[in-house]
């Protein structure tokens, strides 16, 4: 079975997104532990952190960082708030 793709994706306080999946669920996945380097540490700018969107299968932001999709389905926690 396919792991479910992400369709929607809010950007949340403290670095964490509200993610939903093609098949109805919605998850809260911390990306804190990601921001390091030059590379992942331009997340820490929040204004270019909340520009985050789906291509349809997983979370990705302009400069082509993005998460791997079995790390944020799997990685999730189902607590939405």
């Amino acid at each position: 079975m396919l792991r479910p793709t992400a369709i929607k994706v809010i950007p949340g306080k403290d670095y964490t997104l509200d993610v939903t999946f093609d098949n109805g669920e919605r998850k809260l996945f911390d990306v804190k532990p990601y921001i390091k380097g030059s590379w992942y540490g331009m997340l820490r700018d929040l204004s270019y952190f909340n520009r985050v969107k789906t291509d349809g299968f997983t979370v990705v932001w302009s400069d082509g960082q993005d998460i791997c999709p079995d790390e944020l389905y799997y990685n999730s926690k189902t607590e939405v708030s």
